[in-house]
């Protein structure tokens, strides 16, 4: 298994930028798909980014152009890049570690956008 953790959440003002980290512990992490998600109260989680074991991203269309998904195997460690941030992307983010049937989930850092 591939354990997870994120970090870099907090509050920031409209227009700005945040990095989150994703650290993992565990065995074969290069082979694992990396995806981040975010949830809102009352919504189910939504995926917003995801990366392969061999670099190919994905992106959802609300956040296409902003933000940036990418892993540093060597450090075991998947970011999220997020710029021209707004209100809207206020929300818990998640990241989460696929391989085959299996998958694990971080706790979740809460990002904030003020108007």
């Amino acid at each position: 298994q591939v354990r997870v953790a994120e970090s870099g959440g907090g509050l920031v003002q409209a227009g700005g930028s945040l990095r989150l980290s994703c650290a993992a512990s565990g065995s074969d992490f290069d082979l694992y798909i990396m995806l981040w998600y975010r949830q809102t109260p009352g919504n189910q989680r939504e995926l917003i980014a995801d990366i392969t074991s061999t670099g190919e991203k994905k992106y959802a269309a609300s956040v296409e152009g902003r933000f940036t998904i990418s892993r540093d195997n060597a450090k075991k460690t998947v970011y999220l890049e997020m710029n021209s941030l707004k209100p809207e992307d206020t929300a818990v983010y998640y990241c989460s570690s696929k391989r085959g049937g299996a998958v694990f989930w971080g706790q979740g850092t809460q990002v904030t956008v003020s108007s």
